[in-house]
């Protein structure tokens, strides 16, 4: 809890005592006497005309009017936390802070966006925590972040899309991989639902938005995979696949940026999924907020051109490779913005 802020001394000493179960221990962490926290906490209670502890115990606890009091408490000490937040989070940038949601899958994705934050602003102060997303869509809504960065297209839960706003960055196609020493490594022809099955899996766990878009594939195509391991880590679905012997589903993104991975065509095709960024509905939002969102928008939209560049000058030099071997007329290159927005 901040020390410097404005909030009464008597329940700042409750919560104490309700995190500690004790009156000594709570009076050592505030660094106060024992008798100065207890009558603090007596003086509570007579103007509530309540009794809000139990000390008959062994622990001390908080008793059902303690429960309820301490509960609203929070929230007005949350009130008054943002309004903290506030007043130092001026519009010029030169201070601030700015607390971010990520999952293993969009913490790599969005990497780069972060450095470049942090260097146009170094006086705002970034936390960023590696989270599931259910945790992400829960911190947003109890405004223990600002943003998520997620990987969904639908929320987890329906009830939280009432207190969520949703910005998409951009969408891209789920790949599967293998490494450089596995069977399918090279193949061109696409892997069917029935070959899926007989291939062992390393995949993130059913926490993650990403195995419950894989999930979600194979109940619709009624496939039974083999998942060998489940992990909550990027790194280690990365370099397990790396190695040779299993097979891991990724974001085209980040399988097309590891040398040691192949990515192998499957029938049905895996879904398409979206980046996103999360924060929580009506609320008071940061300047530093504000300008995360701007520049997260300026990066996509980059992004988003430089993968269209790519794309036509790959298609460009497919067309001109067809005409050598085929010495056909001129024709029209098809567009590739439908394949990017798909």
């Amino acid at each position: 809890m901040e020390s410097k802020l404005v909030f009464p001394r008597s329940i700042r000493y409750l919560f104490a005592v309700a995190e500690h179960h004790s009156f000594t221990r709570a009076a050592e962490a505030l660094h106060v006497s024992q008798p100065t926290l207890s009558q603090q906490i007596r003086l509570l209670e007579e103007v509530l005309h309540v009794q809000l502890l139990d000390r008959s115990g062994r622990n001390v606890r908080l008793t059902d009017a303690g429960e309820v009091y301490l509960h609203h408490a929070r929230r007005a000490l949350g009130e008054l936390e943002a309004g903290t937040r506030a007043i130092h989070e001026v519009q010029d940038l030169s201070r601030g802070t700015l607390r971010l949601g990520m999952n293993p899958i969009t913490e790599y994705i969005t990497t780069p966006l972060l450095e470049d934050f942090v260097a146009r602003h170094p006086g705002i102060a970034m936390s960023a925590v590696e989270m599931s997303q259910d945790e992400i869509e829960a911190g947003v809504a109890e405004d223990r972040i600002d943003i998520g960065i997620v990987f969904s297209e639908t929320f987890s839960s329906e009830g939280r899309s009432a207190e969520i706003d949703k910005h998409t960055l951009f969408v891209e196609t789920l790949n599967l991989a293998v490494g450089k020493g596995h069977h399918l490594a090279g193949r061109q022809t696409a892997l069917s639902a029935s070959e899926l099955e007989k291939e062992s899996l390393v995949l993130l766990n059913t926490q993650f938005a990403l195995r419950r878009h894989f999930d979600l594939y194979c109940l619709e195509y009624r496939i039974t995979p083999h998942i060998a391991i489940e992990t909550n880590s990027l790194n280690m679905l990365v370099q397990s696949a790396s190695l040779g012997r299993l097979v891991t589903i990724l974001p085209s993104s980040i399988s097309e940026a590891q040398s040691g991975l192949h990515s192998v065509p499957l029938l049905p095709q895996l879904p398409h999924h979206a980046i996103a960024l999360i924060c929580h509905k009506g609320t008071y939002k940061s300047a530093a907020c504000h300008a995360f969102g701007e520049m997260a928008r300026q990066w996509s939209a980059a992004r988003y051109h430089a993968l269209q560049q790519r794309l036509d000058e790959a298609s460009g030099q497919a067309t001109l490779d067809e005409r050598r071997d085929t010495g056909s007329a001129r024709r029209p290159v098809e567009g590739t913005a439908g394949a990017i927005a798909r």
